[in-house]
């Protein structure tokens, strides 16, 4: 029997385990899809373990509902800051976490000492500077590769309502181009400093909200001159805020977390 901690950002869900307050010698990937089982587990799109690092001062892992391993969640990051914090794993209202990303710099944003907002160092995007035009159906799609520490495929539509996600965003996922498949984020232009955005999720499926997604997704539309520097974000789960630096080409995820319950739970 092992404890956790259920949280969420802007919808998307996540067990975190602390890895000092709790030893077990499960496979992850299997602990991950037992885990995210929405009838047979807790429920969540994802796990996040929370370790010692020997380069920041805390180490996050997260793993997938279908139990791969992601190089990095900007909203899950979140989460684990403020469980760090308010679990006063430290007093720093600044502080690094190491990813399969690299480190990342979480800075806190506090009321009466509870963190209702995070702002993440996301790093510096990696575009291609490519465009795929990919046929589904008969109709054509303009893709726009990048990097966030893990992949996105950016696609611009007039209307995010009316596409058939459940269809569409797995055939993206899994195409040819994206040999380690790829997250999907359909884009509605709203105006230069709003967007709106549905991810599908690599790994997960439709999710509510993707940190990463959004950045990807920002960073393209200013390439593109579609939106300004600063954007807000909707995405189905809430609001999140993307900022971008061009001195330093670096891009900036501002967003709540919240814990929903916590509990105990035994492996069967």
């Amino acid at each position: 029997m092992f404890s956790f901690c259920k949280m969420q950002g802007t919808g998307n869900d996540f067990v975190l385990i602390d890895c000092e307050q709790n030893e077990f010698s499960y496979s992850l990937p299997v602990l991950a899809e037992y885990l995210c089982n929405r009838h047979y587990g807790v429920g969540a799109d994802g796990i996040i373990l929370m370790d010692k690092s020997d380069v920041a001062d805390f180490k996050m892992r997260i793993f997938n509902q279908d139990g791969t391993e992601a190089q990095m969640c900007g909203n899950g990051i979140r989460c684990f800051a403020k469980y760090a914090f308010e679990k006063k794993k430290t007093e720093k209202e600044e502080f690094t976490v190491e990813t399969l990303a690299g480190v990342k710099q979480v800075k806190l944003e506090l009321e009466n000492q509870k963190v209702v907002a995070v702002k993440v160092n996301m790093g510096s995007p990696v575009l291609d500077f490519l465009q795929y035009i990919i046929e589904i159906e008969q109709k054509q799609y303009q893709i726009y590769p990048i990097s966030m520490g893990n992949p996105h495929a950016v696609c611009f539509v007039k209307d995010v309502d009316k596409i058939e996600i459940e269809k569409i965003g797995p055939i993206l996922e899994n195409y040819k181009y994206f040999p380690e498949k790829t997250n999907v984020e359909f884009v509605e232009i709203q105006d230069k400093s709003h967007m709106k955005v549905r991810v599908w999720e690599r790994g997960v499926g439709q999710t509510n909200s993707c940190g990463t997604g959004a950045c990807a997704s920002a960073m393209i539309a200013i390439h593109e001159k579609f939106t300004q520097k600063d954007v807000m974000i909707s995405l189905k789960g809430g609001k999140l805020e993307v900022e971008y630096d061009p001195k330093t080409n670096e891009i900036f995820l501002k967003g709540p977390a919240e814990m929903v319950f916590e509990g105990k739970i035994e492996m069967m």
